[in-house]
Formats: C-alpha cells, sequence, structure tokens
C-alpha cells in the first residue's frame, strides 16, 4: 500500500493520506533488514481499548519472526528513525483515487528509518482492520490469525522479491482453489441478504461452511482449526456510503489469505459479503 507525505495524529492512531508515493514501497533489503530488528508494538492512546488487549495476547502467542516490546504513541518518536527497529501499529488511510472521504485503520508493519515519518516508512504488510469510526471489537478477537499472516507474507517476500509490489496481496487469490479442503466460517451480519442463510449459500457454494457467531471464530483461532477459513469483512457499517469494503477470507490455523477483494459501497446493502463473492470462490 503506498502513502503520501501527510501526516497527523487522530483519534489516537496515525493518520496517512494515501496518494501512491513511491518512497512506502519496501525493497527486499526492508525485509533483510525487518528480520535484524527489534519490533516495536504501539499501542493506543485508550489503555482499556480492545486492541491493546487483543495485540498483547496474539504478540505473546504468536510472534517469532523478531523480538519485541510493547511502547506507547507518545514513545514512538524515539524509536522512529532508527533502522534498527520496526513498529507494528494501527495507522489510518484514505485513498485520493476513491473520491471520498472515507479512513481506513490499518494494522501496518514499518520498518524505522527514512525520516522518521510514517509516510516514508517501508511498508512490509499493511491489512485492513475497519473502518475509521467503527469499534475495534469487531476484529480484535482475529488478531492472532492476522499476526501469523502478516510473519510468513515476510518471509514469502523475502522468497519471492518479483512479487513486493502495492498490489501483493492480490497474489493470495490464486488460494481459492484450496477452499475446497476447508470449512468456511461466516456471520450473518457479514453477509448479503440474498445469501444469509444456509439454504441460500448452499445453492452455490458446494464446499463445507458454517453460519456461525464470533465467538466460534475466536475459538478456531485459539485452538488453531488447520481445516477452518474465516471471512474478515471491513466495511463504513452503516456509518457512511462510497466507501470500500473489503473482503478477506484467512486460515483459523493456516498463515494464509485465500481470498482478498474489495468493492465500493454505492448503497447499503453492498457493505456485505455478496453473491458474487461465493460464485468466485466456489
Amino acid at each position: 500500500m503506498k502513502k503520501k507525505v501527510f501526516l497527523c495524529w487522530v483519534l489516537g492512531s496515525l493518520m496517512v493520506s494515501t496518494l501512491f508515493s513511491q518512497a512506502h514501497l519496501p525493497g527486499l533489503s526492508d525485509y533483510q533488514g525487518f528480520l535484524k530488528s527489534k519490533t516495536l508494538v504501539v499501542l493506543e492512546n485508550n489503555l482499556l481499548s480492545d486492541f491493546n488487549a487483543g495485540i498483547k495476547e496474539a504478540m505473546n502467542n504468536s510472534w517469532s519472526i523478531t523480538p519485541f516490546e510493547f511502547i506507547s504513541r507518545s514513545e514512538f518518536n524515539q524509536y522512529a528513525r532508527d533502522s534498527h527497529y520496526s513498529f507494528l501499529m494501527v495507522t489510518v488511510a484514505s485513498f485520493n483515487k476513491d473520491r471520498t472521504e472515507a479512513s481506513y485503520n490499518f494494522l501496518s508493519l514499518l520498518r524505522g528509518g527514512r525520516g522518521g515519518s510514517v509516510v516514508n516508512m517501508p511498508d512490509l504488510c499493511s491489512l485492513p482492520l475497519a473502518y475509521e469510526r467503527t469499534e475495534d471489537d469487531g476484529y480484535s478477537y482475529k488478531l492472532e490469525a492476522f499476526l501469523r499472516f502478516i510473519q510468513s507474507h515476510v518471509q514469502l517476500m523475502m522468497d519471492s522479491p518479483e512479487l513486493i509490489g502495492d498490489n501483493s496481496l492480490k497474489y493470495y487469490n490464486k488460494n481459492i482453489f484450496d477452499l475446497k479442503g476447508k470449512t468456511l466460517y461466516l456471520t450473518k451480519e457479514d453477509l448479503a441478504p440474498e445469501i444469509d442463510t444456509y439454504e441460500e449459500i448452499r445453492k452455490v457454494y458446494p464446499h463445507p461452511f458454517k453460519i456461525v457467531a464470533r465467538e466460534k471464530i475466536a475459538r478456531a483461532i485459539a485452538e488453531k482449526e488447520r481445516d477452518v477459513v474465516f471471512l474478515h469483512k471491513v466495511g463504513p457499517e452503516k456509518t457512511r456510503l462510497k466507501a470500500r469494503v473489503y473482503k478477506i477470507l484467512i486460515g483459523a490455523a493456516d498463515p494464509v489469505f485465500y481470498y482478498f477483494e474489495y468493492d465500493m459501497v454505492r448503497k447499503a446493502s453492498d457493505d456485505a459479503f455478496q453473491l458474487k463473492d461465493l460464485k468466485r470462490i466456489r
């Protein structure tokens, strides 16, 4: 993801406007340097946030690629210019090419240095978490799965540097064909009205699936159920129209994306996993 030179503090997170700046793209040397770094996990200002509790537990359970410690937002500037450090943090991004004012929370892995500015730091991996105005309890229980994926993604970029670029997450759509051996977990609130029942999905999707509560997904992630893939949907959640809605299918245990796509919301019912998404993955 490419981001431009515009930075301010917003709601405890770093705001980065996206205008396709080359400075933000990593190179192979940035990934290699990351492996020698210490990762500083930047906590949100709200110490009671679901993100803070979730990221602490997830890091302790699943982060093994680098040594790490937790720091506050106020401590970030002390370390930002030092390339011996990397940062895992929430950034807020908007996309000028979308011609909207929509902003999104991303979980970003950045390498320190390049003037100490987030907008210039090499972005090793950024995953959409939620639309900026929505609550973090919609994704905090998924953080351990995200961390497993980020570590795997870093290794893939090192093994296959030709994949490095701002569309590298699209690469994982090749894994769609492996879904037939998995059980797809979906939550009813993330499904479009025409596919929000078992009977409607079964008409289109021939592989195993379940419509489950969030707690069932959290348990599958914690217990590393290898046959489970779950949906992560990011959209404006009725707070606005004309925004992106991301649809990601990720393994509960496998650090793999099986589907990565986004569309623009034009009407409220677009903010969902759609019939067309089911048809793409069947």
